[in-house]
This record gives C-alpha cells, structure tokens and sequence, in this order.
C-alpha cells in the first residue's frame, strides 16, 4: 500500500508541470486565425521602478509610447530635456515620436535611479 501511494504521488509530481504547460498559451500558438500577433515593438512598459526594456532600437520615424503599469507616478525624461512626458499617473500613457538617428538616454525626474534609452536608427 505505502509502495502504491509513492507511485502516485510521485506521478502526480511529475504530470504537474506538464499539465500547467500544456494548458498555457504561448505567443508561437497558432489558432488558425489570420488575424496577426499583437507587437509591443514600440512600447515601454513602467513597472517595478524600472523601464521595461531598458533599451528599445526603432528606425527612424517610429513612436514610440510609455505605459506606467506601476503603483506609482513615473515620468519619462530625456537626459537633454528634449522630452518629458510631466507626471505619469499609474495607468497613463506617453507617446513620442523618434524622427533622427542617435541615441537618446532619459530617467525619471521622480526616481533618478531610473533610467533608460531608445536607440533611433
């Protein structure tokens, strides 16, 4: 009996992570729809006191836009004051469009330990 219940339970243990992954959804899932994936190639996300990616490459002309998904008030400021979006409640959303090749570095007048860049081509 004690043999029976190890077999289970060690069995249990090991069909969980298959269960949890084959019920995930993956971004590769094709469903058969034609409808495209949704890209977040021009966006920021604020989250965790940090910019989500810390570095973004677009090509010249693009927008790119800021979201805060923290629980606090961020802004998005460039090192030279080229840009600053003011305050940014949780929630809010900033665009701006990057029109000449360089790199451009901005942080957080809020939280100066913040800072990120976006790379124009």
């Amino acid at each position: 009996m004690k043999n029976k219940l190890l077999f289970l339970n060690v069995l249990l243990l090991l069909m969980t992570p298959v269960v949890i992954i084959s019920c995930s959804k993956s971004g590769s899932y094709s469903s058969g729809s034609n409808n495209p994936p949704m890209t977040t190639a021009n966006t920021v996300s604020i989250v965790g006191m940090a910019y989500s990616p810390a570095t973004l490459t677009v090509t010249a002309g693009t927008t790119v836009t800021w979201t805060n998904n923290d629980t606090m008030a961020h802004t998005v400021t460039a090192d030279d004051n080229s840009f600053d979006s003011g305050t940014m409640n949780p929630g809010a959303k900033y665009s701006k469009v990057f029109s000449t090749a360089g790199t451009i570095s901005y942080h957080c007048t809020i939280h100066p330990t913040m800072k990120a860049s976006v790379v124009v081509k």
